[in-house]
């Protein structure tokens, strides 16, 4: 049995400098999880909310999810396998506290929840996209981490959340089908929204990184439990599915250059439906690592080995 909290034994940190490093090794790292990141039932803090309900600030008590929190890190102690593990506010793919202090209503899905879109004018798309640091949904999200914080006392690292990248926020507000629209029909206005919800997402988790120690000299990210020596964020576009080469370089790739400049190993979060863009991705240099997704409903395993190499030969890392 692992003799560290959690598994969380700082010799395990070797291989991930190693990563960063890319060194020469004989395999990946290895880790498992058997509850996996979409455990909104694990939690018995979500067990009276009902498909479709609405969730609110008040419904999230810091305190109700944190023995639940703990459980779910076991894992690595009944597992012994390579990784770190550690915490982020509300341990599932519960992307929330960036888009709720955006506007959107926080609604129940099956296993997760998701903003509602907003569908709003130019005008107040663009106010909203400036989030407030006394946003209540704000407040709640910086409430969670120092909450971790108390609770973890040193054992395992605490890191920001899986948060939506900029084109998914402009989908909410001017509505999914609208901003694909937007960006043919209004390029000037996309980019500035885009933008302004880049810087949003900058200050979100800097804020964090703020008010949170590091573990053993480290910044971490807990949806991948990945260890970095330097700070470190998840970025995302899903959106960018829908977006053609062109209009993802004119319009996406100079925000996603910006998001990335501001942190030493910022790291983009993929799905397999952005493949065609992966070239493009692979341009914006200040990226120091790609999570792509395995999805073999839309691409075999062996499919993607091409992709994996394209990240390997550009000089980053998968």
């Amino acid at each position: 049995m692992p003799s560290h909290p959690f598994g969380n034994d700082p010799g395990k940190i070797e291989r991930y400098r190693a990563f960063w490093n890319r060194d020469e090794v004989e395999r990946p790292m290895i880790g498992f999880s058997r509850v996996g990141w979409f455990p909104l039932t694990y939690f018995s803090a979500c067990a009276s909310w009902k498909l479709h309900d609405l969730i609110t600030p008040s419904m999230l008590n810091p305190e109700q999810w944190s023995d639940d929190y703990e459980g779910l890190l076991r894992e690595g102690v009944e597992i012994t396998d390579e990784i770190l593990r550690g915490a982020c506010p509300i341990q599932v793919a519960f992307p929330c506290f960036l888009t709720a202090p955006l506007g959107s209503a926080i609604r129940v899905l099956p296993g997760n929840v998701m903003g509602d879109e907003r569908k709003l004018s130019w005008e107040q798309a663009m106010s909203a996209a400036d989030i407030q640091r006394d946003n209540p949904w704000f407040e709640k999200y910086l409430e969670f981490a120092d909450a971790l914080v108390d609770r973890s006392a040193g054992r395992y690292p605490v890191s920001h959340g899986a948060e939506l990248g900029p084109t998914d926020p402009h989908g909410l507000l001017r509505g999914h089908t609208e901003s694909l629209f937007d960006l043919t029909d209004e390029p000037e206005r996309s980019a500035e929204l885009l933008m302004k919800l880049g810087h949003s997402f900058v200050l979100f988790v800097k804020e964090l990184w703020r008010r949170v120690p590091l573990f053993h000299g480290c910044y971490f990210n807990a949806q991948y439990q990945l260890w970095s020596p330097g700070s470190t964020t998840r970025m995302q576009e899903d959106t960018t599915a829908g977006y053609s080469p062109a209009l993802y370089r004119k319009l996406v790739q100079p925000v996603d250059r910006m998001i990335a400049s501001q942190f030493d190993n910022a790291f983009m979060h993929l799905h397999t439906t952005s493949m065609y863009l992966l070239d493009a991705f692979l341009e914006v240099e200040e990226i120091a690592c790609f999570e792509i997704n395995i999805e073999t409903f839309n691409i075999e395993l062996a499919d993607m080995l091409p992709f994996y190499r394209m990240v390997q030969e550009a000089g980053t890392r998968c």
